[in-house]
């Protein structure tokens, strides 16, 4: 019997190639919790982050992905393994951003979690080189 994916998605989307088609073999899936990015043909690699992890996100725009209505979202994180990646090429990207920000705010509440978390996490990993 298949295993099925019952997990509930807050927002999917392909990354999209030429002319705002979405032909490529990268997925992202978005939960209440966590930011899925799924990629590959053959070989399928799948990269989880906490959304709580987060700490930046920056949206860019260039004209070239603005005339087919796409952007691109970067993402800065307080994971070691994904310390940096990109949601590339998506639709309503604004829009996206913006959830995705309203919703690590709110697993960061959720969670009790502040900056000083990490800051202090910084100073654990370095404390023994001083």
């Amino acid at each position: 019997m298949a295993n099925k994916d019952t997990t509930a998605y807050v927002w999917t989307e392909r990354k999209r190639t030429l002319f705002g088609l979405p032909l490529s073999f990268t997925v992202y899936k978005l939960t209440d919790e966590k930011l899925y990015i799924e990629s590959g043909f053959l070989s399928k690699k799948e990269e989880e982050i906490r959304l709580y992890r987060i700490m930046d996100l920056t949206l860019n725009m260039p004209l070239g992905q603005r005339l087919f209505g796409l952007g691109t979202i970067h993402c800065c994180t307080a994971d070691k393994s994904t310390p940096e990646f990109d949601i590339c090429n998506i639709k309503n990207s604004r829009e996206v951003k913006n959830m995705l920000s309203d919703m690590i705010e709110k697993e960061r509440q959720a969670k009790r979690i502040t900056g000083r978390e990490y800051m202090d996490d910084d100073v654990a990993d370095y404390g023994d080189h001083f």
